[in-house]
């Protein structure tokens, strides 16, 4: 597939966690394995488009860790499939009124989860709907900037920034490689202004690099010619 779905599993079963990532990659899915709750929250989370995850683990459960991912901001949208054994039924009432979208019990077959990932998978593409384009999440590494709620995420943590900034990094971000010229920046974020210089330009990059820390560096100024975002 041309867009590679990311998906997490989270099993405390490593020989289980190998089979279904041999199994998922083979439909041409990007995966990453966890076997614990601890270990899966200090992975990039928010990078993925769906977790497969236990709910009978160590010390953290498949529930509280569904109960962490719904509560941050940046991982409440990301679908979950509980698998669950048969005697964990109330555990998995509990994690499906956390939000989660299916579960599967053991044991399960290969065919079963692979029909349900992309069930769950298309149903929460079609949800998006019109929206999408307007939901997309420009990234570059830990950068992440969410246009519809107007959050710049740095490594997690999310910096503010006044509207200007906002707009010029996420015009910058989502348009990685080319270059804009102080005008063209004018136009795009002071569209209405009746009088602003481009030094106002200068000066909002500046500290859109102050704040950005190492990945200031990547706004770098073209002489002659403007700005860009370069990988």
């Amino acid at each position: 597939m041309a867009d590679k779905k990311r998906i997490l599993i989270v099993d405390d079963e490593e020989t289980l966690c190998e089979g279904l990532r041999f199994n998922l990659e083979s439909e041409g899915y990007e995966v990453e394995t966890a076997n614990s709750a601890e270990e899966a929250l200090t992975l990039d989370l928010p990078s993925f488009d769906l977790v497969l995850l236990d709910i009978m683990m160590g010390d953290v459960s498949g529930v509280q860790l569904a109960s962490i991912m719904k509560k941050r901001k940046d991982t409440a949208g990301i679908p979950i499939i509980f698998c669950t054994a048969k005697d964990s039924v109330d555990d998995m009432v509990g994690g499906l009124e956390l939000g989660a979208d299916d579960y599967i019990t053991k044991p399960y077959s290969i065919k079963n989860v692979l029909a349900r990932v992309k069930t769950v998978l298309r149903r929460v593409s079609a949800s998006q709907g019109a929206t999408a384009q307007k939901e997309r999440t420009f990234t570059f590494h830990g950068l992440k900037i969410l246009p519809e709620s107007k959050m710049c995420m740095l490594d997690n943590k999310e910096i503010r920034m006044p509207k200007k900034e906002f707009e010029i990094l996420a015009l910058l971000l989502k348009n990685r490689g080319r270059v804009f010229s102080r005008h063209e920046i004018l136009q795009a974020v002071w569209p209405e202004e009746v009088v602003v210089l481009d030094r106002v330009v200068d000066v909002n990059i500046t500290r859109l690099r102050s704040k950005l820390g190492d990945y200031g560096k990547h706004i770098v100024t073209k002489l002659g010619y403007g700005y860009v975002f370069t990988e």
